[in-house]
This record gives structure tokens, C-alpha cells and sequence, in this order.
């Protein structure tokens, strides 16, 4: 599902490319008083391009709400004219820009009603209300977000300059992979980060341009400076906006949802304080709120670009705010620079497990089904407080997608993929390490002249001393003590080590709720299964 600013057709799929942005920009170019004959021709040729293709979109809903094939293949033939009619316009002296905004409106009013009469229609059909078609039919609600103040504002904001250009540059060469792999971790967490910063009245593009530069969307980022989460908090400021530990040993600066509403609120505060300029408010964001505030008053509140403002940031500050940027343009005009971003079904579901497992074996066994990475990542993601090695007992509810738990129903239950992931995750790579042992003197028939024959085993495995021959193999015995590893909580503890959380903090004399433990710390495994 493409993320370009875009509405949608009535059954939820992504069907208009980022018009919006091009339509809010054009909006803000100041027109000329009076034109030739030949620029009015040509405007007039533009004006009855974007009404031909508004009149073929309207007749292609029809089709498609009648099962017509040729209704998706004539709707993107109408909204590929009209991005052409964008392209030309933007160039074109004296082209107005409100007529064709209004026939914009027309399309995005269309496409809701059709995407109410399907509801209608459906059998578990429920009232089409604003926040229903926002969730249901998200690339309508962005469009509709762009053509508000804030999504003009933000069209605003983004400058193109040679500093964001640069930006796009490294988006799109060096860095395409990060990007690519934001976006794709970003979709599966859109439903869980999105409605935070839609209900402060933010931009979803710099929610996307934020978390891309901060951790290209892994939730489980930490920097060496101590920031965490996919939108890289500091402790202090976390817990200012009800980040840090929940009281079960979980940082909520890891929770996608958690720390999306932190962001959205320190942002907003901070656009209070600076002008309503995003630019200073990233600037805030990476630099620190304090030098922003002291450089934006010293200053008189001058734009972010303006030399006497942007030499006093650090070198770091001065390449994050045009890269955020960067990214929150390529995720309004993909298609402008020939990105195509990976469909995600990132419909909510849940996940039940029906044996005790973790997310690498669970990894290992849905495999990738058209996903070029897999699923570690996004279940990661999904479920935060869960570490991929840690076992999870049955039982366990993860969050995932319906292809996801259909996955996991095919192939992660039972049979032979099932049976080799579990071999592949409890496999002990010590064991292969193998060891040339003493030399064995044995009956002189049995050896050369010498009477020795050496004899190689696998390290573990003992030999007997009479034949060299190796002995049965016992079954090692499980760990009774575990040193606590930094990031580790006691959850993780009994999870890794099959054991219930409450006796393993009573062996250790660790009183709840909490169940705080620090690293280094040596815990008893009582009870645990190993």
C-alpha cells in the first residue's frame, strides 16, 4: 500500500499518487495579472485535461463497484493524466490552481462515498464516521490532512533548497536501503503510531521523516548516548512525557504507541516556543530544546536557514533537519523520483500461541511469503517487550497481521518446518567443535608398528579408556545460576530459562511489583526448566 499523500478507492487500496502536495505548493505561487493568448490556450488545455480526467475517474468508480476489471486500469490511466497536468502546471505561467483543487475535492468526496456505499453493502456494514474512514481508508484521510492548514503548513516548511536536495540525494542513493526499510517497518507500526500525531494536528510525513533518521523504524534502537526507542528519546526527556520503566522492568521508549504520542507532544510544544517553525522544532528535537530556545530569541526569531540562526547548530543538528525533511518529501512524492514503496498488509490482528516458542523460531517458520525480509522485524516491532531469543509460553497473545497468523497456523503448529525451527533455534553451536584425543594404546594386531592409533571425538562427548570409543551422550545439565546482562529484566530471565516469574523472584528474594534486577546480579534458575 503505497504511502504517497494519496486517497483511496472504496475498497481501502491506494489508488491516487501525492496530487495534494503538488496542489497545496502550486496554491502558494503567486500568479501573473494578465496573460497571452498562447499561455490562456495553453491553461485552457490544462483546465480540460484535469475535467477529462475527473469525468474517467468518476465513470472507473462505477465500474469498480460493479466488479468491472477495466475500472482499476481506467482509474490509474485518469490519475496518471492528472499528475501530468500537475507536472505541466507547475510550469505553466498563469495556471490557477484553485479550479482544479476544486475538482480534487470532487475526486476525494467521490471516493468516500464509494467507500460508504461498500460498507453498506458488506454484511457486518457499521456507520461510516470520520474516524472509521481514517482507519479504513487511510491514504483519503492523509489527502484530506494535507489540504488542512497543517498540511499546507508542512508544504510550507519543506523548502526545496540545496540542502534538502542533498538530502533526497542520500535518501535515494547511499542510503536507499534505510529508507526503503523505514518505510516498510513503519507501515506494520502505522496503526499503533499514526493516530498520535493525527490527534495533535501533526503531519504523518514528519512523523516518517523523524523516525527514518532517527532508527529507520527498529523499536528496539538504543544509541551511545542512551537515546531509545524508534524515535530515540533520552531518559530525561522520556520520563518529562511519561516514558520509562512501567513497573514490570518494560522502557515504554521502546513502545511504538507510547513514545509516537511523547513525540507528538514535545513537538507541539515546542512549535509553542519557536515561532510554529518545524524547522527550529527539529532542530530542538536533535540539538536540544534549550540552545534552540536561547539561538531562536537571540535571533528574533529568525528562520532556521538563515545563516546568523544555522551556524550556531552543531554539524550533527545542521544534517538532521534537512535529512528529516528529505525523507518527509520522498514520502509525499514518491513516484515524482521513481520509488515504489513495498505493499504491507498491515491490517491489526492477534496472534495466539499454541506452544511455547519465540520470535526466531517463530521467524524461521513463517518464512517470507513475499516479504523480502521476513517477519522478525515487524514482530519485534509488534511486540516490543518480547526479545527475539526469549521463550514465550503458550498462550502468549502477539500482536501481528491476518497473513501472519495464517503463517504461523500453516506452518508453525506442527509438521516438518515447525519441527526445524525448533531444532534450529535450540541448536548449541559448541557442539560442533571437535577435538583430536589422547592416543590409546591398544593389542598390537590392532594397531601399526607403533602400537597407537590416535582417535578423534567431539568435544563433550567422553571416550572409554580401554576402546577410545565414545561413550553415550547425557544430556547437559540445565544452568542453575544466571548472571543478569545489561537491558535484562527478570521477565526476561524466566522466559529465556522456562520458569514462572513470580518463583523465580521468590527464590531470589525479589519483591514485586516490580521485580527490579541489575546487571551483574547472579539469580538462582529454582524451578526453572533450562
Amino acid at each position: 500500500m503505497p504511502v504517497s499523500l494519496s486517497f483511496a478507492s472504496f475498497n481501502g487500496r491506494a489508488l491516487f499518487a501525492p496530487l495534494a502536495a503538488a496542489l497545496a505548493l502550486c496554491s502558494l505561487a503567486p500568479q501573473a495579472a494578465a496573460l497571452s493568448k498562447r499561455d490562456q490556450a495553453a491553461v485552457d488545455a490544462l483546465t480540460q485535461r484535469m475535467q477529462s480526467a475527473e469525468t474517467r475517474y468518476q465513470s472507473a468508480l462505477v465500474k469498480i463497484r460493479n466488479a468491472d476489471p477495466s475500472g482499476r486500469q481506467d482509474s490509474d490511466a485518469a490519475l496518471e493524466d492528472m499528475e501530468d497536468v500537475i507536472a505541466v502546471c507547475l510550469k505553466q505561467k498563469g495556471c490557477q490552481v484553485n479550479t482544479m483543487l476544486a475538482g480534487y475535492k470532487r475526486l476525494l468526496k467521490a471516493n468516500a462515498d464509494a467507500s460508504a456505499l461498500s460498507n453498506e453493502d458488506s454484511d457486518d456494514a457499521t456507520a461510516l464516521d470520520s474516524d472509521n474512514f481514517a482507519a479504513d481508508v487511510p491514504e483519503a484521510a492523509r489527502a484530506a490532512a494535507l489540504l488542512s492548514d497543517d498540511g499546507q503548513r508542512f508544504v510550507k516548511m519543506v523548502q526545496y533548497n540545496p540542502a534538502v536536495q542533498a538530502g533526497i540525494r542520500r535518501w535515494l542513493t547511499d542510503m536507499r536501503g534505510p529508507l526503503m526499510q523505514s518505510y516498510d517497518n513503519y507501515q506494520y507500526m502505522r496503526q499503533m503510531m499514526w493516530p498520535s500525531f493525527e490527534r495533535e494536528g501533526l503531519p504523518e510525513a514528519l512523523l516518517f521523516g523523524i523516525m527514518a533518521k532517527e532508527s529507520n523504524g527498529r523499536v528496539h534502537s538504543t544509541s551511545r548516548a542512551g537515546a531509545a526507542g524508534p524515535l530515540q528519546f533520552m531518559f530525561a526527556t522520556g520520563k518529562r512525557f511519561g516514558l520509562g520503566d512501567d513497573g514490570s522492568g518494560f522502557d515504554t521508549r521502546y513502545d511504538p504507541r507510547a513514545s509516537s504520542q511523547a513525540a507528538a507532544e514535545y513537538l507541539n510544544e515546542r512549535l509553542g516556543q519557536l515561532n510554529n517553525s518545524i524547522e527550529m522544532s527539529l532542530a530542538a528535537y536533535n540539538g536540544g530544546e534549550g540552545r534552540a530556545l536561547r539561538i531562536n530569541n537571540a535571533s528574533g526569531g529568525r528562520n532556521f536557514w538563515d545563516e546568523s540562526v544555522y551556524n550556531q547548530f552543531p554539524a550533527e543538528t545542521r544534517d538532521y533537519v534537512p535529512m528529516v525533511i528529505a525523507a518527509a518529501w520522498l514520502f509525499l512524492h514518491p513516484r515524482e523520483y521513481g520509488l515504489q514503496f513495498p505493499k504491507i498488509d498491515n491490517k491489526s490482528a492477534t496472534m495466539r500461541l499454541v506452544k511455547p516458542t519465540s520470535i526466531y523460531e517463530l521467524t524461521i517458520c513463517m518464512g517470507s511469503s513475499g516479504s523480502r525480509d521476513g517477519y522478525m522485524r515487524a514482530l519485534r516491532n509488534l511486540n516490543p517487550r518480547y526479545k527475539g531469543e526469549s521463550y514465550l509460553a503458550a498462550g502468549t497473545v502477539l500482536n501481528a497481521t491476518p497473513k501472519m497468523v495464517s503463517l504461523y497456523n500453516r506452518w508453525c503448529v506442527q509438521g516438518k518446518r515447525a519441527e526445524l525451527a525448533r531444532t534450529l533455534v535450540m541448536s548449541d553451536a559448541t557442539t560442533a567443535i571437535v577435538r583430536t584425543g589422547p592416543l590409546t594404546v591398544l593389542p598390537a594386531e590392532a594397531t601399526g608398528e607403533d602400537g597407537t592409533v590416535p582417535v578423534t571425538v567431539a568435544t563433550g562427548v567422553p571416550t572409554t579408556v580401554a576402546t577410545g570409543k565414545p561413550a553415550p551422550a547425557r544430556k547437559p545439565a540445565a544452568p542453575r545460576t544466571h548472571k543478569v546482562q545489561r537491558g535484562q529484566t527478570l521477565t526476561d530471565v524466566a522466559q529465556k530459562f522456562q520458569c514462572d516469574t513470580k518463583q523465580l523472584a521468590k527464590a531470589n528474594g525479589i519483591k514485586g511489583p516490580r521485580y527490579m534486577v541489575k546487571p551483574g546480579q547472579t539469580l538462582k534458575l529454582s524451578g526453572c526448566g533450562g
